[in-house]
């Protein structure tokens, strides 16, 4: 194709696109781009693409931040057309050579690609730009361009318009801004990211630098005097620090990202999500969110260290549902989801995988086991040393008391007997994904391996629904802007174990709140419930997780990494799950189950009988001795 005929297709397709594409309201972008989470009942959880922004006549604008975005951004705004192509054409070059990043955009393209487009760099996205540049020239005044444009831009901090970037960095209405503050406000619309004092280092710097391009800008137009620019440059003024406020503080930020998530892995881009007027609802409810948050807030021990993480999350037996789930005190001060995202080990949560691969192999819940304490065992020719928490001693005693009081003596050769492999295979069938690395040796009964929060919920769900397993999700229902269904979610639940295990097994896991290391905390639940405490080797991690028939928890605390230990925590000596995690749960269920009918679980099915006798063919044991002790390391003499 010759360049003429190029020039010819190019200028039709231009006046296509002219009579095409027409200019969109200007204020339905704000109010119905954005995504909105809903909870269960149809309230609103939170938005995505949500702008925060307070319409301003530009009347109330004062001139000098008018004059000072123009320098900014547009000096000959009023005489300019539309479109510049000598600004793009110079933007273009200057880019190309490597020189410092440059707009080739007039305000009113500003103003267009900003209330109008996707953030996409397309070339039908650029035409789009131009014809509406163009036809808003046509139909509204340069003012009305101007005030639109200032009540649109972002400023970043989650602030839209010249009104909340007022509030955002100094704390006063756009009226009340003095020339140095407008100026300030004017340097950071280019790039908040960029300019934002508070936002990264460097910043301050480039901000103070581009600060002193506008001055200059003000002095050559002659919207300041000499005299004023001087003062004006010798007084930058103080930018308010970064607030933890907006749509993703607090708590409620993890709800917000954890949906984004699904929604992205869904096939949903982030562009759909900020502009396309979505309506989410989820599988949150929120009496429930409300009384996990608050009894995170009520239950967790006070003055605690920062890096002390906290994470629940509650399920829905046989659908996967998560009805609530606590992420983080803060979203904006740690942007790591405590449920979803950070890991840590199991602990003696692990426990019932090793319980199901008995009772499958036939050993029963009365089957007599030895609890000294400590034991070594084989581990692949290398000695494996057991000890019980705080090395307790408690002889002979059935498997049914050995799981209430977390016998870790019993269940390791237990696990041993019943085959590690099938420990494994329980694990994974009841819920733990295979992005948690299980290992089939001894430890994994003790749960050294480290889940997410959901990840071990899940599997207490498995446990909840007599064995039926269910993917745990968050996203039920997907409507577009015109409220048609785009996407519904699809329970598809798969029976993973035998009901008869699964009685056995509730019957066991619910002596640990009837009779054993979790009962001061759970007997306050006042119905049937079931269970395990989980603390981890050096007490890193702390767990409780348990259910109901209706409803499945898992609560987790822990610190940044295995070599911190949770005690002393909370003034006590040992923080295990019986303690903090278990008061946070009952706190919790309490609340979440308080219209629920009380419903007993099924009644144990007795796997291998009830005969009370020690289990044949024991695992064998090796000696202490056999466990070479680590030697004591000689003190550096001080130079």
């Amino acid at each position: 194709m010759t360049i003429g005929a190029g020039f010819v297709v190019g200028v039709i397709g231009f006046a296509i696109a002219y009579f095409t594409v027409d200019i969109p309201d200007p204020n339905a972008y704000v109010n119905s781009q954005a995504t909105v989470i809903q909870y269960a009942d149809g309230s609103e959880v939170g938005r995505i693409g949500a702008q925060n922004r307070t319409i301003v006549p530009l009347a109330n604008i004062p001139i000098h931040l008018r004059h000072a975005v123009l320098a900014a951004e547009n000096k000959s705004f009023y005489t300019d057309r539309a479109i510049s192509p000598i600004g793009i054409l110079r933007a273009v070059i200057n880019n190309l050579r490597g020189g410092s990043l440059q707009g080739g955009s007039t305000i009113t393209q500003q103003y267009a690609k900003t209330a109008f487009l996707t953030p996409d760099r397309t070339i039908k996205r650029k035409i789009k730009e131009l014809v509406i540049s163009i036809k808003l020239e046509s139909q509204f005044s340069k003012d009305q361009i101007l005030e639109n444009y200032l009540n649109t831009i972002y400023f970043g901090r989650g602030a839209y318009g010249v009104e909340t970037g007022a509030q955002v960095y100094f704390g006063r209405s756009v009226d009340q801004l003095t020339i140095e503050q407008a100026v300030v406000l004017a340097s950071i619309l280019r790039s908040p990211g960029y300019y934002d004092p508070y936002y990264k280092k460097g910043n301050l710097e480039r901000l103070q630098g581009r600060y002193q391009y506008v001055i200059k800008g003000l002095l050559d137009k002659k919207w300041i005097s000499k005299e004023r620019a001087t003062r004006a440059q010798a007084n930058f003024p103080q930018v308010k620090p970064r607030l933890s406020t907006g749509q993703l503080a607090g708590p409620k930020g993890y709800l917000v990202q954890s949906v984004q998530s699904e929604l992205n892995a869904l096939g949903f881009t982030d562009d759909q999500l900020m502009i396309g007027g979505l309506i989410v609802k989820t599988t949150l409810e929120k009496d429930a969110q409300t009384a996990a948050v608050d009894a995170v807030d009520s239950q967790a021990p006070k003055n605690a260290p920062d890096n002390l993480h906290i994470g629940l999350v509650s399920i829905r037996p046989g659908t996967g549902e998560i009805v609530a789930m606590y992420g983080g005190k803060d979203y904006l001060v740690r942007q790591l989801n405590d449920a979803t995202q950070a890991i840590t080990q199991a602990g003696s949560t692990f426990k019932p995988f090793a319980l199901i691969a008995a009772l499958q192999a036939g050993i029963p819940l009365s089957s007599v086991w030895n609890g000294d304490s400590p034991k070594v065992f084989d581990d692949a020719g290398k000695p494996y040393m057991v000890s019980n928490y705080g090395d307790k001693e408690f002889g002979e005693l059935s498997l049914l008391k050995a799981t209430a009081s977390s016998v870790n003596t019993v269940f390791v050769p237990l696990g041993i007997k019943a085959g590690l492999e099938n420990v494994a295979n329980a694990a994974r069938a009841a819920g733990i994904p295979s992005s948690v690395a299980l290992m089939p040796t001894p430890s994994i009964v003790l749960g050294v391996a480290s889940p997410h929060v959901v990840d071990v919920a899940s599997a207490f769900a498995t446990f909840a629904a007599q064995g039926v397993y269910a993917k745990p999700f968050l996203v039920k229902e997907v409507q577009g802007s015109n409220k048609g269904v785009l996407y519904q979610a699809q329970i598809q639940p798969q029976e993973v174990f035998a009901k008869d295990v699964m009685a056995d097994l509730t019957y066991a896991l619910g002596e640990v709140t009837r009779a054993g290391t979790a009962t001061a905390a759970v007997s306050k639940l006042g119905r049937p419930s079931a269970g395990k405490t989980g603390t981890s080797q050096n007490n890193a991690s702390a767990w409780f997780s348990g259910y109901v028939p209706q409803l499945a928890t898992s609560v987790a605390f822990f610190r940044d990494d295995a070599t911190q230990s949770l005690n002393g925590i909370g003034g006590l000596t040992s923080l295990t799950g019986g303690t903090f995690p278990a008061r946070i749960w009952t706190a919790y269920m309490k609340v979440a189950l308080k219209d629920q009918p009380v419903i007993d679980f099924p009644a144990p099915a007795n796997i291998g009988g009830t005969d009370v006798k020690p289990i044949p063919d024991p695992v064998p044991t090796l000696p202490i001795s056999a466990v070479t002790p680590t030697p004591t390391p000689t003190p550096t003499k001080k130079k």
